[in-house]
Formats: structure tokens, C-alpha cells, sequence
């Protein structure tokens, strides 16, 4: 996956939902001012979820999807709805877009309770004003004539301001001239030429809160602590063990994934979850989980290593299922444990509906530095720095 890919699971996710033909790809191009989505009068154009990433003031950076119609029908439209329901879970801002002529209809009801259950902030956006209608409550708009549009991509700035978190992710632990060392191996699972997201974000937030980045490999760290005092040391979450034994105890130290897990919010839970690896034995079931997808090399984290590690710290061959991408499972009430990567490809909302999921069916959750951290006896260590 490339930067431009991986920086949209930053963004605010506004999707647009609705019935089919109501507008929704006329009033997302209009939106966009590029034909980001095929038009056409006959209903079910969109088949699938279509998404660009683009600004909008007054909020800046955001990643508009446009969804197939929710009133799609047969086999197919089936399918099509279970993808739109699927945006749901990741919607930090939904926008039902509603025919003017028609009025809202009883899906378009249903749309707004799944909104208010999922705590989903929404918008109603009754389209094609250019025809005789009665006024209701919401906001008007013509994408035809492109009536209406600065208007609405105003509104849905301000509504997805409040969701924009404005969290840090190491800034507010530094204060300006502090030095911070971030151990980045480069070995063979090393992505070419670039630093993974987690990587880039915080040294972007050491600088952005005027503190001075120092990177190295882990056969480096020991010159680089001989040369610096630093504030704190983050370390690539399989460079955990390594690290714990050079860094000395004086110097607070954590990892990219725990500080990404406390970025989403979701630290405390995760914690939760790695404290039941002790738990497990051979009868026990785990999914190991990866937002994105990629070419797994020898010694890969998700199915070699981890299972390694769990292994020697438990004494058993726990059996484990893999999965990548948007490919997690509906049901997981079959599983003991579900460890999840860092989820640097997904955003907050969709990190917290898949905790959420896991939560109701019974299910323990945890990611990979935490579980690492937990596996290598260091996660009290490493979360010390936290109020959790």
C-alpha cells in the first residue's frame, strides 16, 4: 500500500448513503468537483463503494466514499447492501442524501436509526431543489445546477470538526528540546525506500511539538544512548525484547503500536486483552488480524513470528486463523483472542467498531506491540508512561 493510502486512514471518513438514483454520486461529484463517481439515470449505477481523499474547510484533510444504493434489490443488491452497511463501520460522518422529489422514505428512516445506534454524526441533504417541492427540515441542494454545494460542504466541515480529534500522539509526553530515539529496524519486512505510517506520524508530532527526533536501528541504540539523554525511547514493537535490555529503566519506554492504540483510544482495552495471552493453551482459538494486505515473506510477523512467541510463552501450539484487510469476520464468538496489528490502514472508527464487536461476542482484543510487550514481560513498563 502506498503513502497516499496509508495517510487516508488518518483522514475523516464522510460517507454518503441513500436510495438508489437519489443523487448521491451527482451531489459526491459536485462535492468533489471531479467525476469521482459514474452518473446515470438507471437506478444501481454505483455498485460498489467509491472513494476519494480531498480537503474541506474549515476541516482540512478528509476521505468522501460514495455507496451503492440501500434499497438495491436481488441477489446482487444483497451483496451491494452488505458492502454499504460494511462503510458504516467505518463512517465517522454519514450524509443521507434524500430525492427531493420523493421526500424521505422508510429506508431512508431506517438509514438515520442505524446513524443515532452507531452514534454516527449525520447530515440529511435533500437533493434536486431545482424542482417544485414543499420545504421540510435539512439542507437543499441542486447537484444538476450546483446549487447549494459551498453551503453544504460548509456544514459538513463544521460536523466533522467535532469529530476530529485534535489527539497528539507523543507531544503532549515531550516538551520543547526534549529528545526522543525511535528505534526503525531495517531488515526484510522493511517496507523500501519509505518509513511505515506509524514512523512518520511521530516524528511529524516530536516536531510539530518542537522536540528533536533521533533515529536509529537497534544495533545502534547503544551509541546513540552514549551520546544522548533522551526523554523517552520508542521502539518497533518485534524489537522489544532487544531493546528492553538496552535501554536502561531510568528511561521511559514504549512502542509505535501502543502509541497508536492510545491515538485511537483504544489502549485500555488492548492492554485488557494481552493480559489473557496467559490464558491460552492448545484448546484455545485466535484470529490474527491485519488491516491491510500485503505479500507475507519468510518470518513474517502475523504467521510466524507471533505464533512463535505465544508458543514459548504459554508452552502450547495455540491454533490461530489469519485475516487481512476489510476481510474480518462477522462472528468471532469463536475465538478466544482476536490479535490485531497496529491498524495504521484503518481509522479510529473502524479500530473501535472491530473492539466493540469482539467486546459483545465475548471475545478478548488486543494488538501486536501490546501483546509483544506482554510476551517479553515489559508491558507494565512500556504503558507506564499512560493513564490508564
Amino acid at each position: 500500500m502506498g503513502l497516499n493510502g496509508s495517510l487516508s486512514a488518518q483522514r475523516v471518513h464522510i460517507a454518503f448513503f441513500g436510495m438508489r438514483n437519489a443523487g448521491k454520486s451527482s451531489l459526491v461529484n459536485a462535492i468533489t468537483n471531479q467525476p469521482m463517481s459514474v452518473v446515470s439515470d438507471v437506478e444501481g449505477t454505483t455498485t460498489d463503494p467509491v472513494r476519494k481523499a480531498m480537503e474541506i474547510l474549515p476541516l482540512g484533510p478528509v476521505e468522501i466514499i460514495d455507496t451503492p444504493g440501500f434499497d438495491d434489490v436481488g441477489s446482487l443488491g444483497e451483496k451491494r447492501k452488505a458492502r454499504t452497511k460494511d462503510i458504516l463501520k467505518e463512517a465517522d460522518v454519514a450524509v443521507l442524501v434524500v430525492d427531493g422529489q420523493k421526500g424521505l422514505q422508510a429506508l431512508d428512516a431506517e438509514l438515520i436509526d442505524i446513524f443515532k445506534s452507531m452514534a454516527i454524526p449525520y447530515l440529511v441533504v435533500y437533493n434536486k431543489s431545482d424542482v417544485d417541492t414543499y420545504p421540510v427540515d435539512g439542507i437543499w441542494v441542486s447537484a444538476k445546477e450546483k446549487d447549494g454545494i459551498e453551503q453544504l460542504k460548509e456544514t459538513i466541515g463544521h460536523l466533522a470538526k467535532d469529530v476530529e480529534s485534535h489527539k497528539v500522539i507523543i507531544g503532549d509526553l515531550i516538551d520543547p528540546g526534549d529528545s526522543v530515539i525511535l528505534v526503525i529496524p531495517i531488515d526484510s519486512s522493511a517496507p523500501k525506500g519509505r518509513l511505515i505510517l506509524p514512523q512518520q506520524l511521530v516524528i511529524r508530532d516530536i516536531l510539530d511539538h518542537h522536540g528533536l527526533a533521533y533515529v536509529c536501528q537497534d544495533d545502534e541504540l547503544e551509541i546513540a544512548l552514549t551520546h544522548l539523554h533522551p526523554k523517552m525511547v520508542v521502539t518497533d514493537s518485534q524489537r522489544f525484547g532487544r531493546v528492553s535490555k538496552v535501554v536502561p529503566e531510568s528511561i521511559p519506554l514504549t512502542s509505535f503500536s501502543i502509541l497508536m492504540a492510545r491515538y485511537k483510544g483504544i489502549l485500555k482495552q488492548v492492554v485488557e486483552g494481552a493480559q489473557h495471552i496467559k490464558n491460552l493453551t492448545d484448546t484455545s482459538k485466535i484470529l490474527i488480524s491485519e488491516g491491510c494486505t500485503h505479500h507475507r515473506q519468510c518470518g513474517d510477523i502475523g504467521n510466524v513470528k507471533l505464533p512463535n512467541w505465544i508458543h514459548e510463552y504459554t508452552g502450547y501450539m495455540v491454533p490461530y486463523d489469519l485475516s487481512s484487510g476489510k476481510d474480518f469476520p462477522d462472528d468471532v464468538s469463536k475465538y478466544d483472542l482476536i490479535i490485531h496489528c497496529g491498524g495504521c490502514m484503518l481509522n479510529e472508527k473502524t479500530m473501535q467498531n472491530r473492539l466493540k464487536q469482539a467486546k459483545a461476542q465475548h471475545t478478548y482484543m488486543t494488538n501486536y506491540g501490546t501483546a509483544i510487550a506482554q510476551m517479553h514481560g515489559i508491558l507494565d513498563r512500556s504503558i507506564a508512561l499512560f493513564d490508564i
